[in-house]
């Protein structure tokens, strides 16, 4: 018992080290050097510890956008849970049944594509992480007392066949896109993306115009750099929640705008805006650093087991075949994050947080698939879609989900097919005792 306890606590009980350890067996399996092994190994256990050091300054940006913006909408309370583990505990506790889960899914989905027609190998790591943080979240939530013993075997199956059909869903209209079926789409746009190509055709007109016939000048190509994007957009909703909150000069509003000291507000303000997207930014190296370890062990698997594997990759292959519909689907996805954001926070009490990370790769790929069939208006529909989706489902995510686990995270990290999948797990692991 006591050797049991010692794996416990030292194994399965510090998460970095656990990923570490499924990295370093990996890449033994495919027989690499030792070189090779050693910083394999510690560069996954860096970067899954960069995430926490991420995660911090991202917290910290939350704690004023949200009062900020709820005391601009008059809400009488914060819209963000209070008691609630955040990320950093719930990684310690459960860290390492993500990577089982992650493990035993992708075992899933590689069986499924050896033995049916559906090929697909999902290889964008980091979304497998947070779609199974996420989804997880949502059932500790729901059965906090749930044997995690029957949680993993069927949340790995459930993820292995998401993983499977969900390339499958969006390859008819990834192929019109690329012009080939070589790599499919291996990303949580998935159902949003589907929904653009298939309701393109509902606003194309009477002759197709794609936007890739459109010139689009030079000086918006900062629109294709999501950190940028990010920080102007934040540091804007700051300086104008702070304007705000100057002339309403109420008590609640002078109390937040007391959080600079000393500091201007409007400095202040634009510093947190900046310090929330770096948070992002380093979040997103972290997890790209120990993916970019973990995923090779995993393709060692499949390239083996799988004769004829199509690559389902992260979204960003798609921008290179149609870089105007990328623009055409952020900026529909960013006007509609915004004008989500005055619809919920004045009619169902919620502070969305505009998630740029989101719209912006959610929304220009939606526009790539969209634009498929309807063209630049499609391109700017799928937009309005995924602002759509990520708005309400953050509302509903952070507020219904997982209030007591990591709506912290939900807030800005989830996305489109983890909003309209959460509710369906919910209610499963809900009637599981």
């Amino acid at each position: 018992m006591n050797i049991f306890q010692w794996i416990a606590n030292n194994l399965f009980g510090v998460p970095a080290f656990f990923i570490g350890l499924i990295v370093a067996l990996g890449l033994i399996f495919k027989k690499s050097s030792l070189s090779k092994v050693i910083t394999g190994t510690l560069k996954a256990i860096m970067g899954f510890l960069i995430i926490d050091i991420g995660s911090g300054a991202i917290v910290g940006g939350l704690e004023v956008f949200q009062p900020l913006w709820s005391e601009v909408f008059g809400l009488a309370e914060g819209s963000m849970p209070t008691n609630f583990l955040g990320f950093d505990s719930f990684s310690a506790k459960f860290g390492s049944y993500i990577a089982v889960i992650m493990f035993f899914g992708f075992f899933v989905n590689v069986l499924i594509a050896r033995f049916t027609r559906f090929k697909y190998i999902y290889l964008t790591g980091h979304m497998m992480f947070w779609t199974v943080a996420i989804f997880l979240g949502v059932i500790v939530d729901v059965n906090p007392n749930i044997n995690m013993t029957i949680v993993v075997p069927v949340l790995s199956l459930i993820m292995g066949l998401y993983w499977t059909f969900q390339p499958a869903l969006t390859q008819k209209y990834v192929v019109k896109a690329t012009g080939n079926d070589k790599v499919a789409l291996g990303h949580t746009v998935g159902i949003g993306g589907w929904l653009a190509g298939l309701l393109g055709n509902l606003v194309k007109g009477k002759e197709y115009k794609s936007a890739e016939d459109i010139k689009i000048s030079d000086k918006f190509s900062f629109f294709r750099d999501s950190n940028v994007i990010t920080a102007l957009t934040m540091g804007g909703l700051f300086i104008i929640g702070g304007i705000i909150l100057m002339i309403k000069d109420t008590p609640g509003a002078k109390e937040i705008l007391a959080n600079s000291g000393s500091q201007n507000f409007i400095i202040y303000s634009i510093v947190q805006a900046i310090r929330f997207s770096a948070g992002i930014a380093v979040v997103l190296y972290g997890v790209r650093l120990f993916i970019s370890e973990l995923v090779p062990a995993f393709k060692g698997f499949s390239d083996k087991l799988v004769p004829g594997a199509i690559p389902a990759i992260d979204v960003p292959f798609l921008y290179s075949y149609a870089p105007n519909s990328v623009i055409f689907g952020f900026l529909g996805a960013f006007i509609g994050g915004l004008i989500w954001m005055i619809i919920l926070g004045n009619t169902a009490g919620y502070v969305f947080v505009p998630t740029m990370i989101v719209l912006f790769f959610h929304g220009a790929g939606a526009g790539v698939l969209g634009n498929t069939t309807g063209g630049w208006k499609g391109a700017i529909l799928g937009g309005i879609i995924i602002a759509t989706i990520v708005a309400v489902g953050q509302w509903i995510c952070v507020m219904y989900l997982l209030p007591t686990t990591i709506p912290d995270t939900a807030s800005w990290a989830a996305d489109t097919d983890m909003f309209i999948l959460g509710p369906v797990l919910r209610l499963l692991f809900g009637l599981i005792k």
